[in-house]
């Protein structure tokens, strides 16, 4: 699954693509590693429109898998559409837009271990978005801060394309790249929306040695 990605591009660009109305995060930095419960930057629907937030990466953990344990560290990846846990996250209020320029997998290696591979479009161009899920939750994220109240969001995963599958067989996350397909999963109907939970295309990806660089 993917636990890793880098968001490189500049804040105009996302406002523009994502066709954001309100910003709410000031000056974005770039993240170079984002990583499981860390604040990211999301586009929402609002009702004055779309709005540029922070949120941390990681939705509740179905309350079975959480028994004997004292923190919920999230789920990033989210593949069962159809579980009634999941359900309730899939109307138009729920859903958001995640920013990536590039994002990663880990491959394992014949000696033992793993390391990241990191995959970005192969067309040229820099940004593409996560079709993602998000709430506001009450829960412990972190031992040392108690309860909190957070903004929380994950993303869809399917199975791999050829270029994924080869470091990764098990999954990929949707990825969006066409302007049309980011507004049908932002304002669609379920149905129509969830039809988007497949993979980019054969070759629409690349391999690349770190965010930001291209393949050699």
């Amino acid at each position: 699954m993917c636990n890793l990605y880098s968001v490189m591009t500049n804040q105009q660009a996302i406002r523009t693509i994502a066709r954001v109305m309100i910003d709410h995060i000031g000056n974005l930095q770039p993240l170079p590693e984002v990583w499981p419960n860390a604040m990211a930057p999301i586009v929402r629907n609002a009702e004055g429109g779309r709005e540029l937030v922070l949120a941390r990466w990681g939705m509740p953990t179905p309350p079975g898998m959480l028994k004997g344990k004292k923190v919920d560290r999230g789920i990033t990846n989210i593949r069962r559409t159809e579980s009634s846990w999941w359900r309730r996250w899939l109307g138009v209020e729920h859903r958001c837009l995640v920013p990536l320029t590039a994002f990663a997998e880990p491959e394992h290696l014949p000696e033992g271990g793993s390391r990241q591979v990191w995959f970005t479009r192969a067309d040229g161009e820099p940004l593409a978005f996560f079709a993602g899920l998000l709430c506001r939750w009450t829960s412990v994220r972190k031992l040392a801060d108690g309860e909190t109240t957070d903004d929380l969001y994950g993303f869809l995963t399917t199975e791999p394309n050829r270029e994924v599958g080869a470091v990764h067989p098990k999954a990929m996350p949707i990825i969006l790249t066409r302007q049309e397909d980011m507004d049908v999963w932002m304002t669609g109907p379920v149905d129509e929306a969830l039809r988007l939970q497949s993979a980019l295309a054969d070759g629409a990806l690349m391999k690349v040695g770190a965010p930001g660089m291209v393949a050699s």
